[in-house]
C-alpha cells in the first residue's frame, strides 16, 4: 500500500536528516572549502606528498556530503510523487516506488556504515603488512593473491597505494609484503581485515593434485601523523642500503638504493625498496617505523591494544578469520560474523567489502 510507503519514507527522511548531524556536515563542508584553497596553490605539487594527502581527504569529503545530500534529495523527491499518487489515488506505479524506496535504503545504510568509523585512528592511513604462514610454497602464493586483493581494493575506493616493501619467495609468491594505504578512512576500513587468512585449494605446485591448505597473515596499523609525537634518536637508529632485488633474482635497479632501518633499542625493523631514490626510500622506512615505534608505546601504556592491533595468534590451523574455499567447493566464509558468499573470484577481485562492513556493524 502507498500509505505504508508513505510511512517509510518518512521515517527514511528523519533518518537521513539525523545522519546529517552524526556525519558532522557543517565541519565537513568547512573543510572542504579549507581544502579547495591548499588544492588551489600554484606550488600544490611541489611536495607531492602532502598534495595527494590533500586530494585525497577532499575526495573522500565530498563523497560523503555528496552522497548525503542527493540522498535526502532523493527522498524529498520520492516522497513528493508518492503523495502525488495518493492523492490522485493513482497506485499505477507502485511498485516501481517501492523500488526505489528499497534501492534508497540500502544507500542509506551504506553511508551509515560511514558514522562507526568514529575511533582515534580511523580517519588517518593504513598500514597493512602481509605475511605468508605455514604452507610453504601454497602460502607465499596465498600471501601474494592478498596483495592483489587489497591493491584491488584500493584502488576501487579510489585510494592511493604504496608499496615499500616485498620480499619474493624462492619459487613463487612472497613471504612478506608492507602496503601504505593513502586515503580518508583507510585505517577505519582496512583494522577489520587483522588476523590469519586460511585458503583451501588444489595445490597448483604438487604434481599429486591434492587439497592443500595454506594461511597468511594481514596486520593493519595507522599510520601515524604529523601531529603526533614520536620520539626517536637519530643515534638509536642502524640505516642499511641494499640492492633491490625482484622475483627470480631479477635486479630492480642497479644501485644500492633500497633502505632499511631498525630501531636498536627495540629491534623493530622497517624498510623500503620500491622507489629508485634511496631517499624516497629513506623516508617511506621511517614513516613505517614511526608507526610501529607509536604502535608499540601504546602497548607499552596498555591503551586501545585491542583497537590496535589485538591478540596475536599462530598463522595456522584453528586461528583463522576467515576461509576462502576454492576447491572442492568455492566459497568465503567470515569466521567472525558468519557472512558468506560463493563469489570467491569476486572477493579475491577485491570486492571484500560485504565482510568489511558486516564486522563494523557488529562491534558498533
Amino acid at each position: 500500500m502507498l500509505t505504508d510507503v508513505k510511512e517509510k519514507l518518512i521515517e527514511l527522511k528523519e533518518k537521513v536528516t539525523s545522519l546529517g548531524d552524526l556525519l558532522n556536515l557543517k565541519d565537513k563542508r568547512k573543510r572542504i572549502g579549507e581544502l579547495e584553497q591548499e588544492s588551489s596553490k600554484p606550488d600544490l605539487w611541489q611536495d607531492r606528498g602532502k598534495a595527494q594527502k590533500i586530494l585525497s581527504e577532499l575526495k573522500e569529503l565530498e563523497r560523503i556530503v555528496g552522497e548525503w545530500e542527493g540522498l535526502r534529495s532523493q527522498c524529498e523527491d520520492l516522497l513528493t510523487l508518492t503523495e502525488a499518487s495518493l492523492k490522485e489515488e493513482d497506485e499505477s506505479i507502485e511498485k516501481e516506488i517501492n523500488e526505489e524506496l528499497k534501492g534508497l535504503e540500502e544507500k542509506v545504510s551504506a553511508l551509515e556504515l560511514t558514522t562507526l568509523l568514529s575511533g582515534d585512528y580511523d580517519k588517518n592511513n593504513a598500514i597493512l603488512s602481509i605475511n605468508a604462514g605455514a604452507g610453504g610454497t601454497d602460502a607465499q602464493d596465498w600471501a601474494q593473491i592478498l596483495l592483489r586483493m587489497y591493491s584491488r581494493w584500493a584502488e576501487g575506493r579510489g585510494f592511493h597505494l604504496e608499496i615499500p616493501e616485498v620480499s619474493y619467495g624462492e619459487e613463487a609468491g612472497i613471504k612478506s609484503a608492507t602496503i601504505i594505504v593513502n586515503g580518508m578512512y583507510a585505517y577505519g576500513w582496512l583494522k577489520t581485515e587483522k588476523g590469519i587468512h586460511r585458503l583451501v585449494r588444489i595445490s597448483p605446485f604438487s604434481a599429486e593434485g591434492k587439497r592443500h591448505t595454506s594461511f597468511a597473515s594481514i596486520d593493519v596499523i595507522p599510520e601515524v601523523t604529523e601531529e603526533v609525537e614520536v620520539k626517536i634518536n637519530s643515534s638509536d637508529l642502524r640505516i642499511d642500503t641494499f640492492r633491490a632485488s625482484g622475483p627470480g633474482g631479477q635486479h630492480v635497479n642497479k644501485t644500492d638504493s633500497a633502505v632499511r632501518i631498525t630501531h636498536i633499542p627495540t629491534g623493530t625493523v622497517a624498510q623500503s625498496q620500491s622507489d629508485r631514490s634511496q631517499h624516497a626510500n629513506r623516508d617511506a622506512a621511517m614513516k613505517i617505523l614511526k608507526a610501529r615505534l607509536y604502535e608499540m608505546m601504546l602497548k607499552e601504556r596498555k591503551e586501545r591494544i585491542e583497537e590496535l592491533r589485538g591478540e596475536f595468534k599462530e598463522i595456522a590451523w584453528g586461528n583463522q578469520i576467515r576461509s576462502y574455499v576454492f576447491h572442492p567447493y568455492t566459497m568465503v566464509k567470515d569466521h567472525r560474523t558468519g557472512v558468506e558468499t560463493s563469489n570467491v573470484q569476486k572477493v579475491i577481485d577485491g570486492g571484500i567489502d560485504l565482510f568489511i562492513e558486516s564486522y563494523l556493524r557488529r562491534i558498533k
